[in-house]
């Protein structure tokens, strides 16, 4: 009888166990956790140059709501230089340098990258347009097949759709538009901010406003990429700090930017790409 008992006993303990592994987890980390858990993995990566480990961290971070640590661009602008993406990498060090300021842990190091990135650049527009030099100098150039094909695999994605749109994701958070320009407060998001996620034939506008009383207004629109013209028009004008991304339904202003040329005209043009590549049969 003993022997019965104990085997019903551990039998109803392992039917316990048994449902608590196949339950999972109970909690998962609050986003403030999860975000410095994910900054020391990317930080570690980083230092041992696991470039696509530290790439799949920072593509995790940025679907995680809320502000990034300043830290978070400065590892995203060395994994856009290591994969040659450098208008991308010089907007990410950029950010950090105008977030973290003088004391920032890797204010030189940006600097430094910066710089290198300005040389880079020159030297490709002074080189030669020979077939076999033509690699570096697209990626400053507007989205062709190997350009996507180069943000898939930074990007880790299964698709042309996935990578674009983690792209342009990643270009709109350096993008946000702020009242005040002269003064970036770390412990304040952008007044305008955007995300773009996609759903069958459809783009996805989600835009975030904050209100000067400090109210947030969400709102998303979609965007059906049938009959519509992907040769997505741009314009930045100084007098108002802004540039606009246009809408090319109608030629409305869709997006508003922070004053950046290059980075917006990235961003018209991968959004130009989305819309192709939605419009193919295959819809990749």
């Amino acid at each position: 009888m003993a022997v019965l008992f104990g085997t019903g006993r551990c039998f109803a303990l392992g039917a316990v166990l048994a449902s608590m592994l196949l339950a999972g987890p109970a909690l998962a980390l609050a986003p403030e956790h999860e975000t410095r858990r994910l900054m020391l993995a990317t930080e570690e990566a980083v230092v041992a140059e696991n470039w696509g480990e530290a790439a799949e961290y920072l593509n995790r971070l940025q679907q995680l709501e809320g502000e990034k640590p300043a830290d978070y661009f400065f590892y995203r602008g060395r994994v856009m230089l290591q994969s040659s993406h450098l208008n991308e990498a010089q907007s990410a060090l950029e950010t950090y340098v105008s977030r973290a300021g003088a004391e920032g842990a890797h204010y030189q190091k940006s600097l430094q990258l910066i710089t290198s990135i300005e040389k880079t650049r020159k030297q490709n527009a002074l080189a030669p347009q020979a077939a076999g030099e033509s690699e570096q100098v697209a990626v400053i150039e507007p989205a062709g097949e190997g350009r996507i094909e180069s943000l898939r695999k930074l990007y880790l994605a299964d698709s042309d759709r996935e990578a674009l749109t983690l792209h342009i994701n990643s270009l709109l958070e350096l993008a946000g538009w702020r009242r005040d320009q002269a003064v970036v407060r770390l412990d304040r998001p952008a007044d305008a901010e955007y995300r773009i996620g996609t759903q069958g034939d459809e783009i996805q506008i989600q835009e975030i406003k904050r209100a000067e009383d400090g109210r947030i207004l969400r709102s998303t629109e979609p965007m059906s990429v049938f009959g519509i013209n992907p040769r997505v028009e741009w314009r930045c004008e100084a007098a108002v700090s802004t540039c606009w991304v246009y809408d090319p339904r109608d030629g409305s202003r869709l997006l508003q930017l922070a004053a950046n040329r290059e980075r917006a005209q990235e961003i018209a043009e991968t959004l130009g790409q989305l819309i192709r590549t939605l419009q193919t049969p295959s819809g990749s």
